[in-house]
């Protein structure tokens, strides 16, 4: 009896392993589809991986790589999200969505750039968050330049300035941290770096501030007057404005 029930099993998982064979790419897209519907990402992750092996060509095969990618995205796998999406704008440089892939790579991008520090205190970001940012950045880029009637052009530029600005500040609340240690020379260079790469940021407004300062510092007074009334001539009354919250921040953040 028990030798039976072994065999009946037995033959009941072959069956299912014959249909699972058999499911053309159209059934198994289906089913991925489901499973990604429904959120199971790592059921879909398998489906379409199952999908592009047994049937690498057709649009399929083709849209699986996509699909696939997003559940990787959802799932939080960046880096097998990153890997796949590179493979695909490789191998199908004229895709009709390719321009979807750039776009889903610059967000598995800014994802990574996105974490708990920067949304609850988005003054107080730290040097291996940008790494992330400017790739998420080029990302977005390269989207914008390749594709600019692409229909995910509009949330990329919104993002691209959110990052800019982000990275702004960045530089300069390590610029900050080095001034309060003394190290006007790096302050300096943090702040300079701000004004020439980032512009039309809000934070040039602060990096000309502390650029000022430092030159102060240094006894540079002929580049301290000069900072100053470029200062005077285009920002002062809003880095006055400014000010108050500058030093609310800093009495709420008192780490640095």
């Amino acid at each position: 009896m028990i030798l039976a029930l072994l065999m009946l099993a037995l033959a009941s998982g072959c069956a299912r392993d014959r249909n699972d064979d058999d499911a053309g790419p159209e059934a198994l897209y289906a089913e991925a589809q489901r499973a990604l519907n429904s959120r199971q990402y790592d059921a879909a992750i398998n489906l379409y991986r199952r999908l592009t092996t047994r049937y690498p060509f057709g649009r399929h095969a083709e849209q699986a790589q996509l699909d696939m990618a997003y559940a990787m995205h959802r799932a939080r796998r960046p880096e097998a999200a990153i890997t796949t999406l590179d493979r695909f704008i490789r191998t199908y440089p004229t895709h009709p969505n390719v321009d979807y892939a750039w776009y889903l790579k610059g967000l598995v991008h800014y994802d990574q750039a996105m974490g708990l520090l920067r949304r609850f205190m988005p003054g107080q970001l730290v040097d291996r968050d940008q790494e992330s940012a400017r790739r998420a950045f080029m990302d977005f880029q390269e989207l914008t330049q390749r594709f600019p009637q692409s229909r995910y052009v509009a949330d990329a530029r919104q993002r691209m300035v959110f990052l800019r600005n982000s990275m702004a500040e960045s530089e300069v609340v390590i610029g900050e941290y080095y001034f309060r240690r003394g190290a006007y020379v790096a302050a300096i260079n943090r702040a300079r770096y701000v004004v020439e790469h980032f512009p039309g940021a809000p934070a040039n407004i602060d990096a000309l501030d502390l650029m000022q300062r430092s030159f102060d510092r240094l006894e540079l007074t002929e580049l301290a007057a000069d900072t100053r009334g470029v200062i005077d001539l285009n920002f002062r009354d809003e880095l006055d404005a400014r000010e108050p919250e500058r030093s609310g921040l800093r009495r709420i953040w008192p780490f640095n």
